[in-house]
């Protein structure tokens, strides 16, 4: 019995995803299990010749490391696309998980009529831009990036579930903070925030502060203050953008044999 059908029988059959860690887990509970069965059944065993022994096959299995799971399912994922299977191994957020691949996008949407491919406006993927690098963030620190009011754009990432509201900051007012969701890394094919371009950079960059609340402040429109040389956040969007393709590209080929 090899680990990696194993792995394939693992993901196919659960709903959610698996960690790395999960899988090793699952695969060592099993042979456990199985040894704790042999030892059961060796005690009621009347002589020696009726006891019995674990086989090979499955006691092997006893020290399956996350690093032996990562190389079964580099297997897997080098046999399907060898044999040009519609599908592959990828790990998102939350673990591994078997996803159709793209080329086959329009025959799958037909299953889910219902379902259209919903796309952020360019105000929407500026605001989650910011707050993807720079969470968690605040509302007015969003604002004195983008010189805009941002309520319109956090309300539609957080009916959308992209964003959710983490905390509040230990400033005056205590106002809220806001993180990404699982949903965002699945979204963008991406796995944490350091998956995102230039992340080391832009998430130590300094940002614009927010003015401080005045009665006279609320009254005026908010005036762009993001220079050349700051927080870009109009090209972190395009950056985002192709982040989602290239990490979906990378991982198919990741999965190609050399």
């Amino acid at each position: 019995m090899e680990l990696s059908a194993i792995i394939e029988a693992l993901l196919i059959a659960s709903e959610p995803p698996l960690s790395t860690a999960e899988l090793a887990r699952l695969v060592r509970a099993r042979v456990a299990e199985a040894e704790d069965a042999v030892t059961v059944a060796n005690e009621d065993a009347s002589d020696n010749a009726d006891k019995k022994e674990l086989g090979d096959e499955i006691s092997k299995l006893g020290s399956t490391s996350q690093a032996k799971v990562i190389t079964a399912i580099a297997e897997l994922n080098q046999a399907y696309d060898k044999h040009s299977r519609a599908f592959s191994i990828l790990e998102r957020s939350k673990g591994w998980k078997i996803y159709t691949k793209p080329d086959y996008a329009d025959f799958v949407r037909l299953l889910f009529p219902g379902q259209k491919p919903q796309r952020l406006s360019g105000p929407a993927m500026e605001t989650l831009a910011i707050i993807a690098y720079r969470q968690p963030i605040t509302k007015a620190s969003m604002e004195a990036v983008r010189g805009v009011s941002c309520d319109g754009m956090i309300q539609k990432l957080l009916d959308r579930e992209l964003i959710f509201i983490g905390g509040r900051a230990e400033l005056p007012g205590r106002p809220l903070l806001y993180n990404t969701t699982d949903l965002f890394f699945e979204y963008f094919g991406i796995k944490t925030v350091d998956d995102l371009p230039n992340s080391a950079e832009l998430r130590t960059i300094k940002l614009p502060e927010p003015e401080p609340e005045e009665e006279e402040q609320k009254q005026e429109p908010l005036k762009p203050v993001v220079s050349n040389n700051d927080f870009d956040a109009a090209s972190i969007e395009q950056q985002i953008v192709e982040s989602a393709q290239d990490s979906s590209d990378e991982a198919n080929n990741d999965s190609k044999p050399e």
